[in-house]
C-alpha cells in the first residue's frame, strides 16, 4: 500500500519527524489507535478506515478531549464530550463546538509498517486556523452579518476562508469581539479577553469590518439597504441574520437594581459583583441558565432558591427523570427549590428588591434576584421589511438552506425557525453547537454553494462536576427507556417516539452521545429494541442500521 494522499498541515521545510508507529494489522479496520510521536510525549491519533490509514491531530481542537475515545464515522471522528467533528484527511473542523481545525500528517505503509510523517510546530500546536482570503478592491459586493454569536462568527471566518474577497462587515450590538457566552453561566468573573472566540489581528487579517456598540434599525428589502444606529446606510449583494435572543423579563422586576438577566459579559459581572457570603440569592426558572447559575453561585452566597413552573428541573428538555435526579443532586447542596408555582408578587423599596411573594403565598428574602425565564427574538428591526416572521414564537422562517423568503437574506442561529436534522421539523433551539453549524452553512449559501443542513443537535451542561450530554432532537418523544444506574449519574437515556429512538441523554457514559449523534448524522435510525441494554453498540454495524433517511 502506498501514501495515503490527505491534505497535511506541514509544509516541505518544516522540521519533520518521520516515525514508524506500528504494522498495519496492528489496528482493525473502522479502528483507530493513539501513538506517541517523537521525544515530548505529542499524539497523534491513527485511523485504519476502508484499508486506508490517516493520522491527524489527537486531541479535539475545542477542550481538548481525546478522540480515540470518541466516534468514528465515514472520514471522520467525532469527539466524546461535546460533538466536534473533524475530517480525517484534512483535519477540518465539519461540525461544532470549538472553531479551529485539528493537524492532519501524512502516513504511508511499507512492507506492512505504518509511518507517519508529523511536523513537529502542528504536533505541538495541537491544532491550526486556516488562513482568512484579504479584501480584493475589485470585488465589488458586500456581504453583511448582523450578531456576533457563533453563528455570526462562524460566519464572517467561513467567508474568508472559502474564498470570498469582497467587502465584509460584521455588526454587533456588544461592545466586544465576539466571545464564548457558554463559560458566562458556569464562572461569572470571566475576563472577556480569555474567552474571546478570536483576537482582532484574527479579524484585520481578513479585513472583516467589525461594527461594535451598533445596531441594525431597520431593513430595505427591495432595495437591500441596512439602516445603522449610528446612522450610517449600508447596501448589501448578501446577508445573515444572527441576532440572536433577549433574556425575558418584566417592567415590574426590571426596575430594580438587584435583578439581573444573564445575557452578556457585563451582565455576568454585574452579577458577580453582587454576590456575597451573607446573600440570600433567588433564581426564578429551572431550566439550563437558571440551573447552571445556582449550580456556580452557591459557594458564594448564603442560599440559593430556585422557582420553577415545571413539576422538576429540565422537565422540558431533558424530561421528569432526569430532572428529578438533577434536583436530588442540587437539594443534597443545600439548593431550595419551589416547583410547580410561580412568582404572585416582587416586593421592594428604593428600586431594591428585598422579597419575592409565590403563587402559594410563601414569601422568601431576595438580596440578589436572576431571572432566567426564557428569552425573546431580536427581530424588532425586521418591522415592516417583507421578511417572514413565525406569528407564533417570533422567529425568523427560513428553509433547509437557511434562506428567508427574501432571496439574498439568511438567518440562523436562535432567531432563526430551521429545519433540524433529521426530521426536518422545524423549531429554533438555543444550541451553541447548532449555531455556530448554521453559521458555516449560511456562508456556504451566500456563495452560492449550496448545502442542506445535515447537523444533529448536540448539547452539554456540567452541575457540580456532573456532566449531562445530549445528542438528537426529542420533540414530540413519547416514552423513555433507562440503561444504566441514572441514581449514581452513570446512565443513559434514550427518548423514543414510537418504536423509533430521537435522542439521547448521557451522564457518565461517554461517547455513547458522539456515537449516536453519528449513527443520525450518517443516515441510519436506532429501534427501542437495540437500545435495550445498549445491544446497538455491541452490534454489527449492519444490524444497527434500520432504514435510510
Amino acid at each position: 500500500m502506498g501514501s495515503i494522499a490527505s491534505k497535511s498541515t506541514e509544509g516541505p521545510n518544516d522540521d519533520v519527524i518521520e516515525q514508524i508507529v506500528c504494522n498495519e494489522n496492528d489496528i482493525p479496520d473502522n479502528g483507530m489507535q493513539e501513538f506517541e510521536i517523537g521525544n515530548n510525549g505529542n499524539k497523534v491519533l491513527v485511523v485504519k478506515q476502508n484499508n486506508e490509514f490517516f493520522a491527524v491531530g489527537s486531541k479535539c481542537s475545542h477542550y481538548g478531549a481525546p478522540l480515540v475515545k470518541g466516534a468514528l464515522g465515514n472520514g471522520t471522528v467525532r469527539c466524546p464530550w461535546h460533538g466536534a467533528c473533524f475530517n480525517l484527511k484534512s483535519g477540518d473542523i465539519e461540525d461544532f463546538p470549538g472553531f479551529d481545525n485539528i493537524p492532519s500528517f501524512k502516513v504511508s505503509v511499507t512492507n506492512g509498517n505504518v509511518k507517519v510523517s508529523a511536523n513537529k510546530c502542528a504536533l505541538e500546536n495541537a491544532k491550526f486556523v486556516k488562513p482568512l482570503t484579504k479584501r480584493n478592491p475589485e470585488n465589488k459586493r458586500t456581504f453583511i452579518v448582523i450578531g456576533s454569536g457563533p453563528a455570526g462568527a462562524e460566519c464572517v471566518e467561513k467567508l474568508r476562508q472559502e474564498g470570498y474577497d469582497g467587502r465584509l462587515i460584521l455588526i454587533s450590538k456588544d461592545g466586544f469581539l465576539p466571545y464564548d457566552r457558554t463559560k458566562l453561566s458556569k464562572a461569572l468573573g470571566s475576563d472577556v479577553n480569555g474567552i474571546l472566540l478570536r483576537s482582532l489581528p484574527f479579524y484585520e487579517s481578513g479585513d472583516i469590518e467589525l461594527l461594535t456598540k451598533t445596531s441594525v434599525e431597520s431593513i430595505d428589502t427591495s432595495t437591500k439597504v441596512l439602516y445603522l444606529s449610528n446612522n450610517e446606510q449600508l447596501t448589501f449583494d448578501a446577508l445573515f441574520i444572527a441576532s440572536g435572543m433577549t433574556p425575558r423579563s418584566t417592567p415590574e422586576v426590571s426596575k430594580y437594581d438587584n435583578v439581573f438577566t444573564l445575557r452578556t459579559i457585563e451582565d455576568a459581572h454585574k452579577i458577580h459583583q453582587s454576590l456575597s457570603s451573607d446573600c440570600h440569592l433567588v433564581v426564578v426558572g429551572s431550566s439550563f441558565i437558571g440551573m447552571e447559575l445556582a449550580a456556580a453561585t452557591f459557594s458564594k452566597v448564603k442560599s440559593v432558591h430556585v422557582i420553577g413552573r415545571s413539576e422538576v428541573p429540565f422537565k422540558e428538555s431533558l424530561g421528569k427523570e432526569i430532572g428529578e435526579r438533577v434536583q436530588e443532586l442540587f437539594e443534597s447542596k443545600g439548593v431550595v427549590f419551589h416547583m410547580k408555582t410561580s412568582v404572585k408578587n416582587y416586593i421592594g423599596y428604593n428600586n431594591r428588591l428585598s422579597e419575592i411573594e409565590l403563587s402559594d403565598g410563601q414569601k422568601l428574602k431576595a438580596d440578589v434576584c436572576i431571572m432566567a425565564t426564557g428569552s425573546k427574538t431580536n427581530v424588532e428591526f425586521l418591522a415592516g421589511s417583507n421578511i417572514a416572521i413565525n406569528p407564533s414564537n417570533g422567529t425568523i422562517e427560513v428553509d433547509k438552506y437557511l434562506e428567508t423568503n427574501v432571496k439574498g437574506i439568511f438567518a440562523g442561529g436562535d432567531v432563526a425557525n430551521a429545519p433540524v436534522y433529521p426530521s426536518n421539523i422545524k423549531s429554533s433551539l438555543g444550541h451553541w453547537q447548532l449555531a455556530t453549524y448554521h453559521g458555516k452553512i449560511a456562508a456556504l449559501q451566500m456563495l452560492g454553494k449550496k448545502t442542506p443542513i445535515k447537523s444533529v443537535p448536540f448539547f452539554w451542561t456540567a452541575l457540580f462536576g456532573t456532566s449531562i450530554r445530549f445528542a438528537g432532537f426529542n420533540h414530540g418523544y413519547t416514552d423513555v427507556l433507562i440503561n444504566g444506574d441514572l441514581e449514581n449519574f452513570k446512565a443513559v437515556v434514550y427518548y423514543c417516539k414510537g418504536n423509533e429512538v430521537v435522542a439521547v441523554a448521557t451522564v457518565g457514559s461517554d461517547p455513547i452521545a458522539a456515537q449516536f449523534a453519528e449513527l443520525l448524522g450518517s443516515g441510519r435510525t436506532l429501534n427501542k429494541e437495540q437500545a435495550i441494554d445498549n445491544k446497538w453498540l455491541t452490534e454489527e454495524e449492519d444490524t444497527v442500521v434500520c432504514t435510510r433517511l
